[in-house]
Formats: structure tokens, sequence, C-alpha cells
């Protein structure tokens, strides 16, 4: 970066790609890079357009992105070659932040599915391209980010992340067909040694439980075990499957509802506990107090991640406080949610504009690997919707101090 001052990287980050094989290693750009997809030192894009298609109307440049998708061919492991329209047949549609702000999931698309816009010129297709077309023999790959933060999407200079959802894991199922041994370096966080949840409090109306990292807190697709499938009650809020802590479900359909009220008039007070570790240009003070405000929507091309979006984001607030530092480089923040978006505390704490100092352990959002996801729903107060009393349930965090 020091080196090359006018790059674009300065202004806009960009994700680099590795991938070793028997006797070496190839790196890769996404997309462009100032400019050109040629760069000495890097791999070529499986296809090179040289002028993007413009259509006249929507229809003519639909039928445009159809010609250019066609001519992505993709190799897998066995040299068998499909382009990007056979790839993403059968794939869901990807809604765009517009459709998804106007219409949520209830929209429904109809027709052929056109690949996502940048399909094939993410790092790991053009890699493993390169390596099939000359004979080489993969063993792993990582991407990473070099450059500016990203202002959406929480990405930071040198942390590793996985393929993205929406655009490339669709094209590496096929590219892997017939592959054993690659190791993709995937920084989800994957937790299944969980134990199951203690029961803090029952009775006739609703349970209350300390949930561990790692367990799902409502039913799955599959026979993923869940909060909900041990207790046999319906969960009134959700937590994340990485964050541990106080969740409450519902044993009938009535206690359900009014619960789901209370959460909606923010008549529920709940506070979470957290390890952060704040970037180089971010101090964080003991004491220190504030609100964070950045409206999120779901990432189209990379779910489960969130992305902050200020023109269609639902609105997520956050207050927090500065407790304590854990160490030379991590602090205990405790989180106060107003808004229950999926991942808010999460964004909040890594995103430039929030707290940018990712969460201990969050390996979708940037924080520095550890065991587990280092943040802990800690309280939890509402009043019982049958007897009126004020509940109130404190556990502390199994990472402690």
């Amino acid at each position: 970066m020091r080196e090359h001052p006018e790059s674009e990287l300065h202004r806009q980050g960009k994700m680099f790609g590795v991938l070793l094989y028997e006797g070496g290693y190839l790196a890769a750009f996404s997309a462009k890079l100032d400019g050109s997809y040629d760069h000495e030192g890097f791999v070529p894009p499986v296809f090179e357009m040289t002028t993007p298609p413009v259509g006249t109307s929507k229809v003519e440049s639909q039928r445009l992105q159809r010609l250019l998708f066609a001519q992505y061919n993709l190799l897998n492991s066995r040299g068998e070659r499909k382009n990007l329209l056979e790839i993403f047949a059968n794939e869901p549609p990807i809604l765009s932040p517009e459709e998804w702000f106007n219409k949520g999931e209830r929209l429904k698309v109809k027709g052929e599915r056109i690949p996502p816009s940048g399909a094939g010129e993410c790092c790991a297709p053009k890699l493993l391209q390169y390596a099939f077309l000359h004979g080489l023999k993969p063993i792993e790959l990582a991407e990473f980010w070099i450059g500016a933060p990203s202002k959406t999407e929480i990405r930071r200079e040198g942390e590793f992340y996985a393929p993205c959802s929406g655009r490339c894991v669709p094209i590496l199922k096929h590219m892997l067909e017939g592959m054993e041994g690659l190791k993709i370096a995937d920084c989800r966080l994957k937790n299944e040694d969980f134990q199951s949840p203690t029961v803090l409090y029952e009775d006739e109306y609703l349970i209350v439980v300390n949930k561990p990292s790692g367990l799902l807190s409502v039913l799955g697709k599959g026979d993923e075990p869940s909060v909900e499938s041990f207790v046999h009650a319906k969960a009134v809020h959700r937590l994340d499957q990485d964050t541990s802590g106080l969740l409450v479900l519902a044993k009938t359909p009535e206690i359900y509802k009014t619960l789901q009220a209370y959460f909606q008039r923010r008549d529920i007070l709940k506070v979470y506990s957290s390890w952060l570790r704040p970037s180089v240009d971010r101090r964080l003070t003991v004491g220190e107090t504030g609100i964070i405000e950045l409206p999120l929507l779901p990432n189209p091309y990379d779910r489960p991640r969130q992305m902050v979006n200020k023109e269609h984001g639902k609105i997520a607030i956050t207050k927090y406080i500065v407790r304590q530092q854990v160490s030379n480089d991590i602090y205990l923040v405790d989180f106060y949610p107003l808004t229950g978006r999926t991942h808010q505390l999460r964004v909040h704490a890594a995103h430039p504009e929030g707290l940018n100092a990712p969460i201990v352990g969050d390996r979708l959002y940037g924080g520095m690997p550890a065991e587990r996801l280092m943040l802990h729903a800690a309280e939890i107060t509402f009043v019982h919707p049958v007897t009126k009393e004020e509940m109130h349930f404190c556990i502390p965090s199994d990472f402690g101090i």
C-alpha cells in the first residue's frame, strides 16, 4: 500500500486471494484493480470483458447480461465446464437492497434466474480456473481484505473472509466437484461442541434458559438441535447461534403474542456483555458511553451477513458502556440494544462508523480468533404477562474477566 500511494485501494479496499498448490502458489484480486484486469503476478480473469454491455431497455440489458454470463465457462477438477447461466439456473433469486426494503422475503421472482452482478470475478473462481487450466493440484485457498474498510459490508484490512454465499458458493459447488483434500479458509464460527440449555425459571406460562454458545435458538430445517427442541416451547426472541445467554420461551400461543408485543414496544430491557478488540486507529476509554445508530439490511450477496445501508436499511439503535480494560487490547463492553435486528451488536461493534472494534471471536465481521464468540446476553427484565410481577434475570458470561 505504501509503495502505491496512487492505488484505488486507499479509497476503496478489495478482496485478494492466494491458492497454494503442489509446488507453488497463485494470487488473485476480485474484479479490476486500478482500472485493469491484468497485473503482473496475478492470475487473469475467467473472461475479460473489455466493454461492459449497455442496453437501451431493461429487456435489452438482461439479454446482453445473459450473453455475457454465457461466456464465463468454468472448469471443475474433472475437466467439466459450466457457464454461469447453467450454474445459477436452480439457485434462489438474490434480492437487491431496494427489493428487500420494499417487499422483503415475500418477493417472488419469476422466470430465468440471472446470476448476480460480479459473479465469476471473485478471487476463488479465478484461482481455481487458472489451476485447472494448467493442470495444477490445489491444496489450500484463502481470501483476505486489503485497503480501506468497506462502508457497507464489514471488511477490514488483513482479515480473512470465507467465499461469499451469493456469488461464489454456487460456483464453487461446481468447481470443487470431484476434489478431495482442498482446504478453503472459512472464517465463519463453527461451534458444534455445545452443552444443552440450562433452565433458570419455569412456570406454566414461560421458560427462561441460559443458552450455550453454538446452539440454535429456534428449530432449524433439519435435525440440528435447538433450545426449542430441548424445552418444547417457542422462543419469543432469538440469540445468534454463536451468542450465549438469557433466552425467554413461551408455552402457549397467547403468552407468545403478549411477550412479542413487549419486545415490539421495547418494554423488555436486555444487557449484553462482550469483549471487543479495537482497530489500531480506535481507542476505547473505560467509562465511555454512547449510542450507535446504523440501519441494517441483509447482505443479498453474502447471507447471513448484514450490511449497513442508510437508504434502505431498517433502523438499528444500540447504547453501550465501556466497563473495563481486560488486557492491553481487549475491553469489556456492555450493550443495551434498543432494537433487535439480526447481528445488530456484531455489526455496530465492528463497523468503522460504530465502535470500530469487532467482538472477539466474531469470524463473520473480523474479530480476533477465539474459541467462541465473546458475546453474552447477561441480563433481561420484563413484566410477567399473567402475574404482572417484574421478572429480572442476571447470569454472568462464561468468558469472565
